[in-house]
């Protein structure tokens, strides 16, 4: 199961990029193997503020449906329209394409409580 170093981890399964002002999260590899095959994506609408540990969308699978969960408390900068059309991107690549929303940094809040990725592997049994 890939955890790559260079992301931030919730509890809750989602992941985080810091870069150039934003925050990208998406869900990890562990999360959409969980989930089995991703069919539906609900994300919210850029400008929304996302609080943070709140549901902002769902995830629905053939096995599942899952709340997706705001890593930080920030506003809505982008959001990944291309899952709406092709969900299953999210299965393919969890950490590429299958990202979920970009967040404004600007104020955000929550930063310090993300795991690193030796503390998410811990989490998931390494």
């Amino acid at each position: 199961m890939s955890v790559p170093t260079d992301l931030k981890y919730t509890a809750e399964h989602e992941w985080v990029r810091i870069a150039d002002g934003r925050a990208v999260v998406g869900i990890t590899e562990y999360a959409q193997a969980q989930l089995g095959d991703v069919v539906y994506v609900e994300l919210p609408k850029v400008g929304d503020t996302l609080r943070a540990g709140k549901a902002f969308g769902v995830v629905e699978s053939v096995k599942a449906v899952s709340d997706l969960y705001s890593p930080l408390t920030a506003k809505v900068a982008a959001t990944n329209q291309a899952l709406i059309d092709v969900p299953e991107t999210v299965n393919g690549d969890p950490y590429g394409e299958g990202w979920m929303v970009a967040l404004d940094l600007d104020g955000a809040e929550g930063l310090d409580a993300l795991l690193d990725a030796a503390a998410y592997e811990g989490l998931i049994g390494g």
